[in-house]
């Protein structure tokens, strides 16, 4: 298995131009292919899916991009499965095709019902989980730890046999190019999670389904990340809430992204938790206008916009999914 870490090196000549002298001789630069390909994936109620929750993504896209290090190729709305049991909660059903609504825009954020159609509530942990096992099988992408690249053998790929050339055109390089991979990656990813489903009808690729050939992409590392708000961050410290053993996982094992609301001291956060202190390195705080108007934001607000005839519905919720909650008349005389 090629090693990551030996992609793409690039000796750089000696030049003279005094303006932009370029980066020193034998320094190594971040391609598309060195860099950590990121899909980000948001679980939650949905209760209706807001502005907020849209901006979050794109948010967290922005900063993670900035950063140099990372490429956002993806990101996942799960909605939680119907028996979470929260008060208000509207059926899967109606949630699904409100989330579908609401990105049906997007080129890049999907809608997932893989957590609705499960017999019962499944934890965070094991919808990360059911996604990494998912993108490994048909991606064939090498899935690893923010910090340490992952060198276990990609699931279902041959251990002793020399990998063949992805593109076999003669007229080509034997070597893909970052656009090449980007552009398969996609593929293989809208055929599984990230399918759009007609908005009616919801359906999804059973992960023992007959996929067809897969490409597999060894210099590509591929990483799925939570990305949340600060509240579930800050619920993280709430004594017997999160199961210990979970919470190792998700955040030393996949890591977060998190895009603070309401000004939140995420370090503040941080510090009263032994297991977020102990992967400080693996949470990505998106540092951009902490004053964004989205951060304030919240399912709740448009709940009780809706209940009270409040105009500001419009400035929490997408049209569409406005139209379908008042044609479904959801919430409407819903509490909490």
């Amino acid at each position: 298995m090629s090693n990551l870490h030996e992609v793409n090196k690039e000796t750089y000549p000696d030049t003279k131009r005094e303006a932009s002298p370029g980066p020193p001789r034998g320094a190594r630069t971040m391609t598309e292919t060195t860099k950590t390909h990121v899909i980000l994936l948001a679980c939650g109620s949905f209760n209706p899916i807001t502005k907020g929750h849209i901006q979050m993504f794109e948010r967290a896209r922005d900063y993670l991009h900035k950063t140099g290090r990372f490429i956002v190729i993806g990101g996942i709305v799960s909605p939680v499965h119907d028996s979470y049991g929260k008060q208000g909660l509207v059926s899967s059903r109606h949630r699904l095709i409100m989330c579908q609504l609401a990105v049906q825009n997007s080129d890049w954020i999907r809608v997932d019902p893989w957590e609705c159609y499960q017999d019962t509530w499944q934890t965070t942990c094991s919808v990360l989980e059911h996604h990494r096992d998912l993108m490994k099988r048909v991606t064939g992408c090498i899935l690893s730890n923010v910090n340490t690249p992952s060198m276990t053998p990609v699931i279902g790929q041959p251990q002793h046999e020399t990998p063949q050339p992805i593109y076999q055109n003669s007229n080509v390089s034997t070597k893909p190019t970052a656009a090449k991979l980007l552009g398969k990656v996609g593929e293989s990813l809208s055929r599984i999670c990230c399918a759009r489903p007609p908005a009616e009808r919801f359906t999804f690729v059973d992960e023992n389904a007959n996929l067809g050939t897969v490409m597999r992409y060894e210099e590509i590392e591929l990483r799925i990340l939570l990305l949340c708000g600060s509240d579930l961050l800050e619920s993280f410290c709430i004594p017997g809430l999160w199961n210990e053993a979970d919470m190792e996982v998700i955040v030393g094992d996949f890591g977060i992204v998190v895009v603070p609301r309401d000004a939140a001291d995420t370090d503040r956060i941080m510090n009263h938790s032994s297991i977020l202190r102990k992967y400080k390195n693996n949470i990505m705080v998106v540092k951009d206008d902490i004053n964004h108007p989205m951060s304030v934001v919240s399912s709740t607000k448009s709940r009780l916009a809706l209940q009270h005839g409040d105009g500001h519905v419009v400035d929490y919720l997408s049209q569409p999914v406005i139209d379908y909650i008042l044609k479904s008349q959801l919430y409407i005389n819903a509490s909490g």
